[in-house]
């Protein structure tokens, strides 16, 4: 070979070698930021720590609830939002934000109980109804030795103790899951929306901040994502869902519930999963959403968050995330119908970040 042709040859493989490393810099040192719903957050932080373990890419996520994540990525604080409550087409258009899920969860009311005789009520061992659920968060039922209670925990020898109730104070996507079930089936119930005028009860921030404050107030109730009743060992409810059955919330019984969905792209993937139909839906779930801006500043920045929930959505590792945590990810057809909504929607420029 020629020395001038060695030479030329030398340049186009070094030409090449400095065109990947430009174009994969922005990704080795990329950090992405999102703000929004306390109910996937554990989720998210997983993803996020495995993400980057096998990318280098660092995703931080601050969890300060679904009606503040709306107001940041609103604002092009975050290059992406979250929330529990899903935002409308036409809010979507106005704002120029595209949305869609993440996965499905459930919300359980949680307990800090003891009986008559002193012992600590369990997991599952107090039975409730939506419409006394309801009751006792209008403010109608006081007392957990109510009759409309103690009539349905038969085997248990409940206390005379005052029930002290607790609910989140900041708006919040898991109060819009909560009050639109206590809503469906209490027409009486005051609202349903992530904050309201709520009847009675202590707000606390979060659903660590609710879960704190169950976990330290004997005879308290409160509603959190299941898997912060997991992390703080404050025992769940059993629940009579739509169809009648007693259920205890669990994987499947958000996977019974889930099943029902409806994954429409021109819906912006709207779902509403309370109380639904079926022997074993848990009757509290709903999914949760992310919000991303259709005009992004950068392509790194728009691919970024696009590859990172990918990731999530389709890998083995972030489905398996998911499945330990308690989240019920989302079936093939919904996540090739969002990855598609990607393509039309989300750009830099002229360039689709998908």
């Amino acid at each position: 070979m020629k020395r001038t042709e060695r030479w030329w040859r030398g340049l186009v493989v070094t030409a090449v070698l400095v065109g990947v490393l430009i174009t994969a810099a922005p990704a080795l040192g990329l950090t992405l930021t999102g703000a929004g719903a306390t109910f996937p957050q554990p989720l998210y932080s997983k993803w996020a720590k495995d993400y980057n373990a096998a990318t280098k890419v660092r995703v931080n996520y601050s969890g300060v609830g679904s009606g503040t994540g709306i107001a940041q990525i609103k604002a092009g604080t975050v290059n992406f939002g979250a929330s529990d409550k899903p935002s409308t087409p036409a809010d979507l258009n106005s704002w120029g934000i595209a949305q869609f899920p993440s996965c499905v969860g459930g919300v359980v009311p949680i307990i800090h109980l003891t009986d008559r005789a002193g012992n600590r009520i369990g997991n599952g061992r107090l039975k409730l109804t939506g419409s006394v659920l309801s009751l006792i968060y209008r403010g109608k039922i006081t007392k957990w030795s109510d009759s409309r209670i103690t009539s349905l925990n038969r085997g248990l020898r409940l206390p005379s103790s005052r029930i002290r109730v607790f609910h989140r104070s900041d708006a919040s996507g898991t109060s819009w899951i909560f009050t639109h079930y206590l809503k469906a089936v209490d027409s009486a119930f005051p609202f349903a929306d992530m904050n309201g005028a709520w009847p009675v009860g202590t707000g606390a921030r979060g659903n660590q901040g609710v879960a704190n404050g169950v976990k330290t107030n004997s005879g308290a109730i409160g509603y959190v994502e299941y898997a912060y009743s997991i992390q703080a060992r404050t025992p769940y409810v059993q629940l009579k869902n739509k169809a009648g059955h007693w259920v205890l919330p669990s994987l499947g019984t958000f996977a019974a519930a889930a099943s029902h969905a409806t994954w429409s792209a021109k819906a912006a993937f709207v779902t509403n999963l309370v109380n639904m139909r079926g022997t074993t839906s848990w009757p509290i779930t709903g999914a949760t959403y992310i919000l991303v801006r259709k005009a992004q500043k950068s392509y790194s920045l728009g691919h970024g968050v696009l590859a990172f929930f990918n990731w999530g959505l389709t890998k083995a590792k972030g489905k398996t995330d998911a499945r330990v945590l308690q989240y019920v990810s989302l079936p093939s057809g919904a996540v090739k119908k969002i990855k598609a909504s990607w393509h039309t929607s989300i750009r830099a420029g002229s360039k689709p970040c998908w």
